[in-house]
């Protein structure tokens, strides 16, 4: 009941999201690419700046390297063999490889493991926010481009995009313990404390926008299949590689078995990469996490 309670107000937040567009309509895409340009980037410094980095981030930063690798492998094998369109192959790079471990992951590790586990899953986080404004925002780029563009165009799109910039600078100040003035700091916070929320919000509008027959069942059993079997899956054999202490290679397990990150959603969106199929299984892995969260958490836990 705990974990359903978790999960209820990201809900609520879709469908504030959902009714508005259904009753009022917004333009999405503005909505959308305010988000990403103007408030993403002050949580992304704020995620960089407030968290120091310590050894345990070689650990996770090789975890989630090494998982984002295999998935990604993964996805494109199938796409291959299914023989899915850029932009469809790309669209499910971004809902099967990058899930919610952050506005998500983090209160349910709070639930399971008390303080000492979410300074890991902060970590985590912080990592993962790190791979989706690189990797990820590169295959929604990718996934947007026609014939005639290259992998240069979708770099530049990503080397101007100013999330990276603000991750760049967040690093930088904590690294060097440059100590921000509290006048800024109090902006920066209450814009990035904003940021999911509103991301959320596009989701629910997004959700608002679907039409009948435009998401193929095929491809849901693919992220499904992905995210909340393989991925953990991958995860137990790296912990184990890895050699990681029993608490920490736990909660990376039921980590990676998290929903789809509603992030992608946005950069699907912003880069018109199959959003109605993004947003589609964001919600669907949404729903069915309340199910297989706590499944994964009982799994993890008679293991240990």
């Amino acid at each position: 009941m705990d974990v359903v309670l978790i999960v209820l107000p990201a809900f609520i937040i879709f469908s504030v999201g959902y009714i508005g567009q259904k009753t009022i309509g917004f333009d999405r895409k503005s909505i959308s690419t305010a988000a990403l340009y103007l408030m993403y980037p002050f949580l992304a410094f704020q995620t960089f700046y407030t968290h120091e980095i310590t050894l345990d981030y070689l650990y996770i930063l090789i975890f989630c390297i090494a998982l984002m690798i295999l998935l990604i492998i993964l996805v494109r094998i199938l796409s291959a063999i299914q023989s899915q369109p850029r932009s469809k192959t790309s669209a499910l790079v971004l809902s099967s490889v990058f899930m919610n471990s952050g506005n998500y992951g983090v209160p349910i590790i709070l639930f399971a493991y008390g303080d000492a586990g979410v300074d890991y899953a902060i970590i985590m986080m912080v990592i993962q926010s790190l791979l989706m404004n690189t990797v990820g925002m590169y295959y929604a780029a990718r996934g947007s481009l026609s014939a005639e563009h290259s992998l240069k165009d979708s770099l530049v799109k990503i080397a101007r995009m100013p999330i990276n910039h603000a991750v760049l600078l967040g690093i930088i100040v904590q690294v060097f313990h440059i100590h921000m003035p509290e006048f800024i700091m109090q902006a920066t916070n209450l814009i990035a404390d904003a940021t999911i929320p509103t991301i959320m919000i596009v989701l629910g509008m997004q959700l608002a926008s679907l039409t009948k027959g435009t998401v193929k069942w095929q491809d849901i059993s693919t992220v499904f299949s992905l995210r909340f079997i393989i991925s953990p899956v991958i995860a137990l054999l790296l912990t184990m590689v890895l050699g990681l202490n029993p608490m920490l290679a736990s909660i990376l397990i039921v980590l990676s078995a998290m929903p789809t990150a509603a992030n992608t959603t946005m950069y699907s969106l912003q880069f018109n990469t199959e959003p109605q199929l993004v947003s589609y299984v964001t919600l669907l892995t949404t729903i069915a996490s309340i199910v297989t969260v706590p499944f994964m958490l009982w799994v993890v836990g008679a293991a240990t």
